[in-house]
């Protein structure tokens, strides 16, 4: 998996950003809203204009359309297909792609059970609650098989126990699969619980990167609050 480096990022957020992402780490980029913290995901995905280099593995990539850059990606609202059933949703950036039938189903099928959501096959996204799409689309954004990860802002919307559950599974699938990971949050509880590193970004500046180990204190004068997975009621990694 790549190491990523960002050099001299401009655009309407960034004015000369520099970041690097190691091989196979889950860094946590933490901030406000309007940091640039989206944005910074965008560039790696190749969703928006900058100027500036961005190499994976001292490959630039400024030329690669999105597809090319083998990224998944898990957006913060989600972006299901209301019209697609589960299945069809989490083999969607394969068939786009051109992979042949039976690969799919197979992908998929490795994914539903990864995701412990084989009963959701035939399903459709308005008939789950917020934890099973959580996992359908984090199987979507792993269906690629992808060498960078980009996670959004991925338990804004989930109550504690779902929330502590999604976090366990992450963590583990990082760790099986060594995808270089970015995590986007405002909870400095789950950047902690979360990363080997910290990027705090403000106002489009980097204002402080730190190793877990080393303790982290950055804040942005806003309350964290800790939370905890008790009385949770579905089948994850929180029970084992």
């Amino acid at each position: 998996m790549p190491d990523i480096k960002l050099n001299n990022i401009r655009n309407f957020i960034f004015d000369g950003l520099n970041i690097e992402i190691y091989d196979r780490e889950l860094l946590a980029v933490i901030g406000p809203n309007g940091a640039g913290k989206s944005t910074l995901l965008n560039i790696i995905a190749g969703l928006v204009d900058y100027d500036g280099s961005v190499h994976f593995d001292g490959v630039p990539v400024n030329t690669m359309a999105t597809r090319e850059r083998q990224v998944g990606y898990l957006f913060q609202d989600l972006a299901l297909f209301p019209h697609l059933d589960i299945a069809s949703n989490i083999g969607y950036g394969l068939a786009v792609r051109g992979d042949a039938k039976k690969n799919i189903e197979q992908k998929v099928d490795k994914l539903l059970r990864l995701m412990k959501i084989e009963h959701l096959r035939i399903r459709y996204p308005k008939n789950l609650s917020g934890g099973e799409q959580q996992r359908v689309a984090l199987a979507r954004a792993l269906a690629v098989s992808p060498q960078v990860l980009l996670l959004d802002e991925p338990f804004n919307s989930l109550d504690i126990q779902t929330c502590n559950c999604i976090r366990q599974e992450i963590k583990k699938i990082h760790t099986e699969f060594g995808i270089t990971t970015l995590l986007v949050t405002h909870n400095l509880v789950e950047a902690k619980e979360m990363g080997d590193r910290i990027v705090a970004i403000n106002d489009g500046e980097v204002v402080e990167v730190s190793d877990i180990q080393d303790g982290y204190e950055y804040d942005f004068n806003r309350p964290y609050d800790m939370q905890h997975c008790s009385g949770c009621t579905i089948d994850c990694n929180c029970k084992k």
